[in-house]
């Protein structure tokens, strides 16, 4: 009963971020989600334009259990091909059980407008589940980004999502999440720090920070913490040729734990 009780909780209280938003990527969620700058194949999932970054086939599967509970269990994809002009990419993600389930698959597709400027865009088939009582609702949403440099190791980014205001159901006008996201990170010998504001539509300002250190050559310890609601994460990632092992974890101090886990290859570039 006390499970169930606790299950009913996060549904309302999370309801927001399985509709819309869920963190894909250990090395994203172990630096507390502050990645809108990042610019790997996981960007597919934060800001459609890192992936114009992408120089070879990469792709990605992620895991993560929310509060170490089975209901609220997310799993993620991403992949992403260079083209001789940008990269196109593509997406899925699952949220949830039985009871409530989010998913959303997609396409992206990003390039570089200048020589220090990305830009991408993504259009996403997602919907949602509630039981068996209560049916579904699917509809068709969009995103896009930018990532700009305004020195080698200074970036800025924004990015948003739901760009349409895409409607959920006509009780009370309720709508998918349409969330914002806007950031900076600065790379300083073997340390990345990033800092990010994010603000959904009908929730308060969420501020990130996030650190990526390096000690030795292909491992790296990651730190990060956010706020409304607090929460703390932590992991580390490893390199091994073309395939890299990231874990971690995310914490909050009523409800525990929430481990991640991803694992991506990326094609030696030619």
């Amino acid at each position: 009963m006390k499970q169930l009780c606790l299950i009913l909780i996060l549904l309302i209280t999370h309801f927001v971020n399985a509709q819309g938003y869920n963190s894909f990527g250990a090395r994203f969620s172990s630096m507390g989600n502050a990645v809108v700058t990042m610019e790997d194949v996981w960007s597919y999932h934060h800001n459609p334009a890192g992936t114009a970054a992408v120089k070879s086939f990469s792709a990605g599967v992620s895991y993560e259990n929310r509060f170490l509970l089975r209901e609220l269990q997310s799993q993620g994809i991403a992949i992403a091909i260079p083209l001789k002009v940008g990269v196109i990419s593509a997406g899925a993600q699952l949220y949830g059980s039985r009871i409530y389930r989010s998913q959303k698959i997609g396409v992206g597709y990003a390039m570089k407008l200048a020589e220090k400027f990305y830009a991408g865009v993504q259009i996403n088939y997602q919907g949602i589940v509630l039981s068996d009582y209560y049916g579904r609702k699917n509809t068709v949403t969009a995103e896009a980004g930018v990532i700009g440099y305004l020195t080698d190791n200074w970036r800025i980014g924004a990015s948003v999502q739901n760009i349409g205001r895409a409607k959920l159901s006509a009780y009370e006008d309720d709508r998918f999440s349409t969330i914002f996201r806007l950031g900076t990170s600065y790379h300083l010998k073997k340390v990345l720090f990033a800092f990010e504001i994010e603000k959904d539509i009908d929730y308060k300002l969420r501020p990130k920070v996030g650190v990526e250190y390096q000690p030795i050559n292909n491992f790296y310890f990651r730190f990060g913490a956010g706020y409304n609601p607090v929460d703390l994460a932590f992991g580390f990632g490893y390199k091994w040729k073309w395939i890299q092992l990231d874990l971690g974890s995310a914490y909050t101090q009523i409800l525990g734990f929430s481990p991640h886990f991803s694992l991506t290859y990326s094609m030696k570039e030619k």
